[in-house]
């Protein structure tokens, strides 16, 4: 395992989506195994194949929630004023030109005075901002980290996935199953605070691991035997110090397209071997929905909320199995986690693919 002098503790949560506000709704949400989704209020969606999606009705501006989420990540990390003028700011949106402004206005809105960064890169900008934040309190380069994400879903992103037929026409994320249809997309504004064990007053948990790699295969379609993902999982191990047959949970990256779950399914054999038979896996997708660029943020909090917890979510949406798929998914109800390390994964068109590896406190 790392070396507790450069582990990156986490030692603030929070998060907001359609399964409520703060890090103890999250957990609950999805403890509880109901999916959010709903029919979209937010805009007109007449002439389009699919209109729903998991989103909140009393959410303010982009702005203003990552504002929130950042101090009650602060707040729950016990950070003070000095605290948060040398820590620095790595935020994870929509790319555009109103990425850095927004940057800087929410640096200035919560006293966050340290190196500021942004990250657009799709559906692994959070997960990516993750793991350079964790390297560069590893390296000593810096002690104390913020990293926000968030999206709100908006007409011109539903658009583009309703218009690629990548949204479940049945109204269900159904990861790993037979029947599956496609993903849904969803509110999720979140902040994690990570700091090096020399500053940090107490933690919710440790990010031991990281990897990332890319397939190069195909501007939407992972590669399918999953390669680049295997890459991931293999490095973030490596760099835990830790063999497969430690990890207890795996949140998958499964979005409900028939493709890129399979794809995965053969990473996870690929990088984990034999022991892939027995480690439980689930997607919160299937009751979050898909937030994209803040996904990767939202995920890892609540895959520490469950180790902290001792209980694993479920794959909700399961009508049976999949050949293509062979994983332990897990149903019905949440599973007793029987070890303190998961892994937390996700995928972006263009073959961009990270794994997370965190330990429980």
């Amino acid at each position: 395992m790392a070396d507790g002098t450069t582990t990156a503790r986490i030692t603030g949560v929070h998060a907001t989506s359609a399964l409520g506000r703060g890090a103890a709704a999250q957990l609950a949400g999805v403890l509880a195994g109901t999916p959010a989704f709903g029919p979209v209020h937010r805009f007109d969606t007449t002439g389009r194949r699919v209109d729903r999606a998991a989103t909140r009705t009393d959410v303010g501006s982009l702005a203003d929630e990552l504002a929130d989420a950042v101090d009650a990540a602060c707040v729950d990390a016990a950070l003070t004023g000095p605290d948060r003028r040398t820590a620095a700011l790595l935020l994870a949106v929509h790319g555009g030109p109103a990425a850095g402004p927004l940057a800087a206005e929410l640096a200035v809105r919560t006293g966050i005075g340290g190196l500021r960064r942004v990250y657009t890169s799709a559906c692994v900008s959070a997960s990516s901002a993750l793991a350079d934040a964790a390297t560069l309190i590893r390296r000593g380069d810096l002690t104390r980290v913020v990293v926000a994400a968030g999206y709100l879903v908006e007409p011109d992103q539903y658009a583009l996935f309703d218009a690629g037929r990548a949204l479940a026409t049945d109204g269900a994320v159904r990861p790993f199953s037979t029947g599956r249809t496609g993903l849904l997309l969803g509110d999720a504004v979140a902040a994690v605070v990570l700091e090096s064990p020399a500053v940090a007053r107490h933690r919710v948990a440790d990010l031991l691991g990281w990897g990332r790699a890319g397939d190069a295969f195909h501007a939407c379609r992972p590669h399918p035997d999953g390669v680049g993902l295997a890459r991931a999982v293999e490095a973030a191990l490596r760099r835990a110090g830790l063999p497969a047959a430690a990890l207890g949970y795996v949140n998958a990256n499964a979005t409900g397209t028939g493709f890129s779950d399979a794809s995965e399914a053969n990473a996870l054999r690929a990088a984990l071997g034999t022991v892939a038979d027995r480690i439980p896996v689930s997607s919160t997708k299937a009751l979050h929905g898909h937030a994209l660029e803040a996904s990767g943020l939202l995920e890892l909090v609540v895959t520490v909320l469950a180790l902290q917890h001792g209980k694993l979510p479920v794959n909700a949406g399961y009508l049976g199995p999949d050949p293509a798929c062979p994983l332990d998914v897990i149903l019905d109800a949440p599973r007793p986690a029987t070890s303190p390390y998961a892994l937390s994964l996700n995928a972006a068109f263009g073959g961009a693919n990270t794994a997370l590896l965190v330990g429980a406190a």
